[in-house]
C-alpha cells in the first residue's frame, strides 16, 4: 500500500520497494471553479491552466551547473538517458496523472545527487494565474517493474495563493541509497527559467 506523505516527510525508497530501478513520478492537478480573490482578484476560466512540471538534477553542491541538467517540455531527456519526460499537458484535462516522468536510478550519473521536482504554471503574469486557483495537486511515485505505487503526496489548502510555482518533491542520494521528501514549498516566480536561478 503506497504511502501517504505529510509536508516535510522522508522515506526510503530502498527500504519501501527494494531492488527499485526504475520509477514513474506522475503529477497532476486540477483548476477551482472561478471565485475570485486570487493574487489578480477574479479570474476568468476562459483560458486554461498550462502547469509544465520540470526536473532540476543538481551536485552534492545543490547546483544545477547546465541547462542540460534540467529536464521540461523543451528538453524532454537528460543526455544520461536515465530521466525522461514523457511530454507538456497544456491543460490540465482529465483524471490521474497530468504529466509523467521516468527516472532509472542505476542510470542517474555519479555527479548528480538530488533530483528536484517541480511544477510552474506558464505566462502565469500574462494570463493572471496562481496556485491558489489550483486545487487535488498531486505527485506520486511508482515502481514500474510492477505498478504499484510506492509513495503519493497531496497538496492543499489556500497557503499556495499568490504563488506561479511550486517544489513539489526531491528524490535525493543518502548513504548509497535513495530517498525521497515530501517539499510542497510555494514560490513566486515568472517562468521555469526563474526557478532554475534559485540553483545557480
Amino acid at each position: 500500500m503506497a504511502i501517504n506523505l505529510e509536508k516535510g516527510q522522508r522515506i526510503s525508497l530502498s527500504k519501501e520497494a527494494p531492488g527499485l530501478t526504475k520509477l514513474m513520478c506522475g503529477l497532476g492537478w486540477d483548476v477551482a471553479k472561478p471565485s475570485g480573490g486570487g493574487l489578480f482578484g477574479a479570474f476568468s476560466n476562459n483560458v486554461d491552466y498550462d502547469l509544465d512540471s520540470s526536473v532540476i538534477c543538481l551536485d552534492e553542491n545543490d547546483k544545477a551547473n547546465n541547462q542540460g541538467n534540467v529536464i521540461y517540455f523543451s528538453n524532454l531527456q537528460h543526455k544520461s538517458g536515465a530521466i525522461t519526460h514523457l511530454g507538456d499537458n497544456l491543460t490540465g484535462a482529465g483524471d490521474g496523472d497530468d504529466e509523467q516522468i521516468l527516472v532509472s536510478l542505476n542510470q542517474i550519473p555519479a555527479e548528480i545527487s538530488k533530483l528536484v521536482f517541480t511544477v510552474n504554471i506558464y505566462n502565469c503574469l500574462e494570463r493572471k494565474q496562481d496556485f491558489g486557483q489550483i486545487k487535488n495537486a498531486f505527485v506520486r511515485l511508482v515502481n514500474i517493474s510492477n505498478n504499484k505505487e510506492i509513495a503519493r503526496y497531496n497538496l492543499s489548502g489556500q497557503e499556495y495563493k499568490g504563488m506561479t510555482g511550486m517544489i513539489m518533491a526531491e528524490i535525493y542520494r543518502h548513504n548509497n541509497e535513495w530517498k525521497m521528501a515530501a517539499i510542497g514549498n510555494g514560490v513566486k516566480v515568472n517562468g521555469l527559467g526563474e526557478l532554475v536561478k534559485a540553483y545557480a
